[in-house]
């Protein structure tokens, strides 16, 4: 079996999925279609139809492209048997049901970006980040009934450095998948269609925890000031730069605004206030936490644009309070 042999049908929608379609396209491999999201209203009416970044990269390379609403309908059925798939690639996509990811011959195979079975779910770079883990990695694993649970394939780590925050780890992963992705693809090029898989649950140890990396709502991002300052540092990064980190600010007259926060850094100094309180130091922004004080270097007030603490601090210097 060549390239050229092996039909390949790809799955994704947002600009992670791109790299590795990207890939596939410019090495080669036959991708006779695409299947992504619908295309998005956007606009302060909802009156321009934006197309997924999957979307806009198949289109230039004119490769045929299907956006079903949903994915049990009939109709986009019998269209994609049409394309006699030996293969689907899923990057960054949705919940397949059985009858799309059993449909190929050879099967379909996901590429998550972390080391399963640890975080399973929909927010696995994140979660990563704000747990302080210090290596993730990607995971291609044919799908199942149940999310994040079938067979691997293969996993390729990557580490976070701890000056990382989710966009360096996202921009590193991105192109991991790309490859570790053209690399699952080989294998079952040259197994004429067989590749080795494990079983997720061989693959955990005895007594092991297992992260979960659930969908992040407006209200997982508030930060806990009370939580040990390494916590808060991991918690911020995690965020950063989206969704975001955000407090609510408390000025010194009594009023509330919400603040995001997409920088600090971490300080061996100690504070005696309580903790939630902003201080100025040498033109510097410190809040307290338990242990240490923790540098804000680079926030955002509600209704305003992203600035560093010291322009902050020359609009707000005389009215900082705390954070709660």
């Amino acid at each position: 079996m060549t390239k050229n042999d092996l039909r390949i049908i790809f799955m994704g929608t947002p600009e992670f999925a791109v790299e590795s379609l990207k890939a596939l396209v410019e090495n080669d491999y036959n991708v006779v279609a695409v299947v992504t999201q619908p295309d998005k209203p956007v606009g302060r009416h909802h009156e321009t139809l934006q197309p997924s970044a999957v979307k806009q990269y198949a289109v230039e390379q004119n490769i045929p492209v299907l956006q079903p609403e949903k994915m049990k309908d009939p109709e986009f059925l019998e269209h994609l048997r049409t394309f006699n798939a030996d293969l689907q690639v899923v990057v960054a996509f949705r919940m397949l049901p059985e009858v799309v990811w059993d449909m190929p011959r050879y099967g379909t195979f996901n590429v998550h970006a972390a080391l399963l079975p640890n975080y399973r779910g929909a927010a696995p770079i994140n979660w990563a980040v704000i747990n302080g883990e210090t290596q993730t990695g990607v995971t291609t694993f044919f799908l199942d009934h149940d999310i994040d649970t079938g067979r691997v394939i293969m996993q390729e780590p990557f580490d976070i450095h701890d000056d990382y925050n989710v966009e360096d780890v996202y921009d590193g992963l991105m192109r991991l998948g790309a490859s570790v992705a053209l690399k699952t693809i080989d294998r079952i090029i040259e197994g004429g269609g067989y590749v080795e898989s494990m079983p997720q649950e061989e693959m955990i140890e005895p007594n092991a925890t297992l992260h979960h990396a659930p969908k992040i709502f407006k209200e997982t991002c508030q930060i806990d000031w009370s939580a040990p300052s390494k916590n808060i540092y991991d918690f911020v990064r995690g965020l950063s730069p989206y969704p975001g980190a955000w407090t609510n600010l408390v000025t010194s007259d009594g009023r509330e605004t919400v603040m995001k926060v997409y920088k600090v850094s971490k300080t061996e100094s100690k504070s005696t206030k309580p903790v939630g309180s902003l201080e100025e130091k040498n033109g510097k922004l410190f809040v307290n936490t338990p242990d240490n004080l923790l540098q804000i270097d680079v926030l955002q007030l509600s209704g305003k644009k992203r600035m560093e603490a010291k322009d902050f601090l020359n609009g707000m210097r005389n009215s900082i309070n705390k954070c709660k």
